[in-house]
Parts: structure tokens; C-alpha cells; sequence
């Protein structure tokens, strides 16, 4: 009867701390959310830097539809990469400098899942809305209409691969004051992939060709970020916190 119970009990504590796991998971998300809401600063700040970004780059280069459109998937993809950048140096910094971090290091859910709570929770304050966004921009730039799912669909998977790449560089410079340009500079090489991928879908598209192979691409780099990126940004996190 004793072993019994005890094999109960002992199967259960797993399931129990699997519940526990989701539910800091999803009050890690609701919490990040909501203070984003209070703060729309935060939210709106990359989705402005985008448009101008994009409104930009006609005076720069030629208004001419011709030109636009044959550029348009690259500049709203470098866009959407530079306003990705722009958000992810508050994504930890806030939480190291009211204690916090601090807090989500000795939680005793792993750290990993709680991390990937808090680049979700990122992805739907800045992803989603560039995702948005980006037919806007397709628009104004004169993007052929037979590109733009390739458009949609590339960002969809691209923006959530940006924000798991971004918060290693993010976690690494957490206590690095004004560390923004470091920040770009420990990202910008993993953001290449993305860029190649997304932007040569969209070019496929423009040109009639297909492009689900540039989308399976992307897909795996984005598998292997959800499985890689929230172990790294924990160990990285660690490294600098604790040390």
C-alpha cells in the first residue's frame, strides 16, 4: 500500500511541475504584455522607425514605380530587420534593473521555458505588428500583387526567428550600458540567413517561380531556433548575470 502510494505520488510531481512549467509560461506572457500596454512607447517606437525606414529609402534611391517594385521585398524586409533590432535591447535590460532577471534566474521552472515566454511575448508586441505593417509598405512601394503572400509568409516566419536570434545578443549585453550598437553587431550576422531566404521568396514570387522551398528553409531555421536559441539565451543570460 505504501509503495503504492508512493509510486503515486511520485508519478504525479512530474505532471504537476509540467502545470506549474505552463502556467509561469503564460503569466510570464500575460505579465510582459501588459506591461507593454502600459507602456505603448515601446510598441509603437519600432513600428514608426519602420515606416520611416521604408519612406526613406524613395528619396534615397528613385521614386520610379519601375525601381521601387524591383526593391521593395528588400526594403521592407531590411525594415522590419532594423526595427527588430531597435526593440530587442529593452527585452531583458528592463527586468535586469528592477530585479526581476534576478527573480526569473532563481525561479525553480527552467529557465529556458520562461526566457521563450518572454521572446513570445515580444514577437506579439513587435512581430505582429510589422507583420502587419508590411502590406502597407508593399503598397507604397509598388510590390507586384502576386508577391505579397510570399511577403506575408516569409515575415510570419522570419519575425519570430529574428526575435529568438536577437535575445542571445540581448541577453549577452543585459548589463552593457548603451549597448545597442553591440547588440547589432552580435545579431547582424545571424539575421543573414533570414534575410537571404526572405527576401529571395519574395523575388521568386516577383518573378513567377516558386518559393516554398525558401519557406521549408526558413521553417527549419525556425524549428531549430525554438529548440537552440532559449538554451542559449539562458546559458548566456547566467554567464553575465552571475558573473
Amino acid at each position: 500500500m505504501s509503495m503504492s502510494a508512493t509510486s503515486g505520488k511520485i508519478a504525479s510531481n512530474p505532471s504537476r511541475e509540467s502545470l506549474n512549467g505552463r502556467r509561469a509560461f503564460l503569466f510570464l506572457i500575460r505579465r510582459d504584455l501588459t506591461l507593454a500596454f502600459r507602456t505603448p512607447g515601446q510598441t509603437l517606437n519600432p513600428v514608426a522607425f519602420y515606416l520611416m525606414v521604408a519612406s526613406l529609402f524613395p528619396m534615397g534611391i528613385a521614386p520610379q514605380k519601375e525601381v521601387l517594385s524591383q526593391l521593395a521585398g528588400g526594403i521592407v524586409w531590411i525594415g522590419a530587420l532594423l526595427a527588430v533590432l531597435l526593440s530587442l535591447d529593452s527585452l531583458f535590460k528592463s527586468d535586469h534593473d528592477d530585479g526581476s532577471l534576478e527573480q526569473l534566474l532563481l525561479s525553480p521552472h527552467p529557465l529556458p521555458l520562461l526566457v521563450l515566454a518572454k521572446v513570445v511575448a515580444h514577437w506579439l508586441t513587435t512581430g505582429v505588428a510589422l507583420l502587419l505593417m508590411a502590406p502597407v509598405l508593399g503598397l507604397m512601394l509598388h510590390l507586384p500583387a502576386q508577391a505579397f503572400p510570399a511577403l506575408f509568409l516569409t515575415l510570419l516566419i522570419g519575425t519570430p526567428l529574428m526575435s529568438l536570434t536577437g535575445a542571445i545578443g540581448a541577453a549577452l549585453t543585459v548589463r552593457v550600458q548603451r549597448g545597442g550598437v553591440l547588440l547589432t553587431l552580435l545579431s547582424l550576422p545571424l539575421y543573414i540567413p533570414t534575410l537571404i531566404f526572405g527576401t529571395g521568396a519574395i523575388q521568386n514570387a516577383m518573378a513567377g517561380m516558386p518559393y516554398t522551398g525558401h519557406l521549408l528553409w526558413m521553417g527549419a531555421l525556425l524549428m531549430a531556433g525554438l529548440c537552440l536559441a532559449p538554451l542559449a539565451i539562458a546559458g548566456a543570460l547566467r554567464v553575465v548575470v552571475d558573473g
